[in-house]
């Protein structure tokens, strides 16, 4: 018997590469439709001004050798054809080393895009993309079975990923060690879901046990996806069952969803055909070489898991080839939202006519039922979370935000759900203000109708408009 591979996970590689290609797929789509207001020539934080101050070897990028939005654009929407090629199943059409290079492309293409994204991608579920996206490669196609070294390394991914998560909750904040995180987590999330009002008004105690087994599930299932079968795809199955609940709980992008399909990779899936040709030595090679340099990558991230200055979200290489993850390691207890309003009016006085543009996830108009996005990212929704915890977080790009708000400067207002301007007339002043928001109780949803109820704070941007020859007559 082969000790190299594992011919009855063939069904199982089948079925990660099958989901992950569809993660790709929705990734690769976010950036094509979101780039060019957010990273384009003329986006909030250009590429093109990043790769000025940034050397290659700090973030290797296909972009760092050339730029334009023409291009960026033909690498997101390549990406997308080819992860739809994937999800097809090209790479069963093609020889082993077809397929692994079929697989290689999406991971430089968007290793290219996360390393010019700035903050717009300074998110874990990137670098866990990537991570996972490089491990892809290595297992190949029907030409052989899925090698061990592959399958276990999976596993360790989601390994760092549930116990990380896991010990950054015990570790950041009181709150989950006395079970009460989740009083306000449902409500302070950064996009809360449709299903999210209902999730909070769930009674209390409920709320002790989804901490508890949240616990369980990131602290102590995670060592048993090293045992054998049928214990390991126990443990996979109930990490997917716990994601799902997630998913059902708010947006949280394609984290839960990236997640799931690493849990797909453990689980045991009734035989089906399998690959009879015996690995090449070439291949062997290959994969046994660039496990051997993950493991050995995968000291740092192991430190700082054990480290009681455990960071969250943190990549060692710029290649994110083994990275450290976690997520909500501190919850907030109050929700806060900066609205951003517009007025035609020649002076900017309160009683102006001031009008609010509207965000397709975050909240905005409190009677707007939140929706669901994830696994697609709202991006500049996310960030605008951020925005109203500190002003801070906004800095390198709120005023610029603001400047192409006042110019109803067309891709930046295809990133809102709807702007109060029409296209050929402008707001002549723009300001931004902050309230604090939080969800109704089931009287106040029948008697109004609204799931928000907001409360004015103060002011976060004063009324602006263009200046010097920008600036309208």
């Amino acid at each position: 018997m082969d000790w190299f591979v594992a011919p009855e996970y063939a069904t199982s590689r089948l079925v990660f590469q099958r989901a992950l290609a569809g993660v790709y797929l929705v990734a690769f789509l976010s950036a094509a439709l979101q780039f060019r207001a957010l990273l384009g020539r003329r986006g909030l934080l250009p590429v093109p001004r990043f790769v000025a101050r940034v050397p290659f070897r700090s973030a290797p990028s296909l972009f760092q050798l050339h730029y334009s939005d023409r291009f960026f654009a033909g690498c997101a929407w390549a990406g997308c054809a080819l992860s739809a090629g994937l999800l097809a199943g090209v790479d069963s059409l093609v020889p082993l080393w077809g397929a692994m290079l079929l697989w290689l492309v999406p991971w430089l293409l968007y290793l290219s895009i996360v390393n010019v994204g700035q903050t717009w991608y300074a998110f874990g579920w990137e670098s866990l993309l990537l991570e996972v996206g490089f491990l892809a490669v290595l297992l190949g196609n029907d030409e052989a079975a899925p090698p061990v070294v592959v399958l276990f390394l999976l596993r360790w991914v989601l390994f760092r990923v549930e116990f990380g998560a896991g010990l950054i909750k015990m570790r950041g904040d009181a709150c989950w060690r006395r079970l009460t995180c989740l009083d306000h987590h449902h409500e302070t999330q950064p996009m809360p879901g449709p299903l999210s009002w209902f999730f909070h008004r769930l009674p209390r105690p409920l709320h002790r046990v989804e901490a508890a087994a949240n616990h369980v599930t990131q602290l102590v299932v995670p060592f048993f996806l090293f045992a054998p079968q049928p214990v390991a795809t126990a443990a996979a199955s109930l990490m997917i069952v716990t994601q799902l609940w997630l998913v059902l709980s708010g947006n949280f992008s394609w984290l839960n969803w990236i997640t799931v399909v690493l849990a797909l990779s453990a689980v045991a899936f009734p035989a089906g055909p399998r690959p009879v040709a015996d690995a090449p030595v070439w291949y062997r090679v290959v994969v046994l070489a660039v496990a051997a340099v993950l493991v050995c990558l995968s000291y740092r991230p192991v430190a700082n898991m054990v480290s009681r200055r455990q960071v969250m979200n943190r990549s060692f290489d710029p290649l994110h080839l083994v990275n450290t993850y976690g997520a909500f390691g501190s919850v907030s207890r109050v929700r806060y939202e900066v609205v951003i309003e517009g007025t035609a009016d020649d002076v900017p006085r309160e009683e102006a006519h001031w009008r609010a543009y509207e965000f397709r996830g975050k909240p905005g108009d409190p009677r707007r039922w939140p929706r669901q996005f994830a696994p697609y990212h709202l991006r500049l929704d996310w960030l605008m979370w951020f925005a109203a915890l500190s002003p801070a977080y906004a800095g390198p790009w709120f005023g610029t935000l603001v400047e192409r708000l006042l110019e109803n400067d067309r891709a930046t207002l295809a990133l809102l759900r709807r702007s109060p301007f029409p296209p050929n007339a402008p707001p002549r002043y723009v300001r931004a203000r902050l309230f604090r928001y939080r969800y109704t109780t089931w009287r106040e949803l029948r008697e109004t109708g609204a799931c928000w109820e907001r409360t004015y704070v103060r002011e976060y941007l004063p009324p602006t408009r263009l200046s010097g020859a920008a600036q309208r007559p």
